[in-house]
């Protein structure tokens, strides 16, 4: 199995986990003399073999991450810079969002707002972090496709 092939499959089982929680909770209680839509003894048996397919595909994404690598890289400290680009990307915008912002004045008599940070230069380097952050994604998306899982 390939590594983007297992990826695929735990966020499926994620989301399966989802729903599961919203069904065993719509069936943990009924009225006297009514049956539940569905039988939590089985939703739990079902819980349970998610979680055990969730913990073994975890454990062997994990394990292929850290023994892959890329340039020598391996490919968790890849995902760990990709991360932390991402974060960077976010909290640039908001903060360059906010800096260029214009301040609307009524008169000649009341303070004018400037910004802190030169705008445009900071926006290079957005565009060069943002840059990384696709190219670095794509290496590690590559690597999904012609990794094989690890057992």
């Amino acid at each position: 199995m390939k590594l983007a092939t297992a990826l695929s499959e735990r966020a499926d089982i994620q989301r399966r986990l989802t729903q599961l929680q919203t069904r065993l909770n719509n069936n943990a209680k009924v009225q006297e003399g009514e049956e539940p839509a569905e039988d939590p003894r089985q939703l739990l048996k079902e819980l349970d073999a998610l979680l055990a397919r969730l913990e073994w595909l975890m454990t062997r994404i994990n394990l292929t991450n850290s023994r892959t690598l890329s340039d020598g890289v391996p490919v968790t400290a890849l995902i760990a810079h990709r991360d932390c680009l991402k974060k960077r990307v976010n909290l640039m915008r908001s903060f360059l969002d906010s800096a260029s912002a214009t301040v609307d004045r009524y008169s000649q008599k009341e303070i004018k707002i400037l910004s802190a940070v030169k705008v445009s230069t900071l926006q290079k380097q957005l565009d060069d972090v943002s840059k990384e952050l696709r190219e670095t994604d794509e290496r590690i998306q590559a690597l999904n496709w012609t990794t094989e899982l690890m057992e």
